[in-house]
């Protein structure tokens, strides 16, 4: 498995489709989306 590419782009090639909501949290505990998980 690759783990490793040039670009964003081209790792989420082919993963992303229309109307997909995306969610991302952050390091530590400021970073946990706490609401999102909910």
């Amino acid at each position: 498995m690759k783990k490793v590419y040039a670009s964003a782009s081209e790792a989420l090639d082919g993963l992303l489709q229309d109307g997909m909501t995306i969610s991302a949290g952050g390091f530590g505990l400021c970073g946990i989306p706490e609401l999102l998980i909910d």
